[in-house]
């Protein structure tokens, strides 16, 4: 595969980290996060008709475990190695994959085999993933994973969380999340876990979200939102008014 012009990018991986990765082990399916996978085993059952999934950037391999209790096959593959060392810790049964970050020698996600997987799942994986053009260039390489049927879920933030307060992140310290625009960096604290430094991120809005899709030769078949409900077991900030992340549905063109 011709891969596209690969940009500069300053933007650091922040997800490079022990003792960062210490703490992402411990996060649950709750609080906030709990609306990023409520409404995805129905998302999935919409959309996606076979059993053989790709986890991109799993971390710590919480969104792997994830889809095997709902019946996939799933290999979770991350370029951040104390991720994935925290992942097979947790889950020695399971497959995890290191791969190499651009510009790095070693396995590229380019070298899976091509139209392989029904779902290919990236959930916030592109909140660290700077530049129009890397975007592109990723989403091609995913889109090829995918076989004819085969769908991309995509798991994002939406801008609405880095101004805002809510159950499982804090922004109130980072004013300039205000006025960052769409390929900007944005700061933001996770609360759910013990580790109180900073995430940085790179906004991305929804019209840029939809500008680079068909680049990367996707089709959208579904976008998502999820709000909260009253009823649910946690104690509620900004989720029942606003939705924090956004789920797109992509196939191949």
């Amino acid at each position: 595969m011709v891969l596209a012009e690969r940009e500069l990018v300053t933007f650091a991986n922040c997800y490079e980290d022990g003792a960062r990765a210490e703490a992402y082990a411990t996060l649950e399916f709750k609080n906030t996060y709990h609306l990023a996978y409520r409404d995805i085993p129905a998302i999935l059952g919409e959309h996606v008709r076979g059993r053989r999934s790709l986890d991109f950037g799993c971390g710590t391999g919480r969104s792997t475990r994830f889809l095997r209790q709902l019946g996939f096959e799933a290999t979770g593959v991350d370029v951040a190695e104390d991720m994935i060392r925290q992942a097979r810790q947790l889950d020695p049964s399971g497959a995890y994959c290191l791969i190499s970050a651009e510009d790095a020698p070693g396995e590229h996600i380019s070298s899976f085999p091509e139209t392989t997987y029904d779902l290919v799942l990236a959930a916030f994986t592109f909140d660290n993933i700077a530049g129009r053009q890397n975007k592109v260039r990723i989403l091609r390489e995913l889109a090829r994973l995918l076989n004819r049927e085969g769908r991309l879920v995509l798991i994002v933030s939406r801008p609405e969380i880095y101004i805002h307060e809510w159950a499982s992140f804090s922004t109130k310290d980072f004013p300039e999340n205000q006025r960052a625009k769409s390929g900007e960096k944005v700061r933001i604290i996770v609360t759910d876990h013990a580790d109180s430094r900073p995430v940085e991120d790179i906004l991305w809005t929804d019209e840029a979200y939809l500008a680079v899709f068909e680049p990367a030769g996707l089709r959208l078949q579904g976008k998502y939102e999820p709000l909260a409900r009253p009823e649910e077991p946690y104690i509620w900030v900004s989720e029942l008014e606003i939705a924090p992340w956004a789920i797109y549905v992509l196939e191949r063109q």
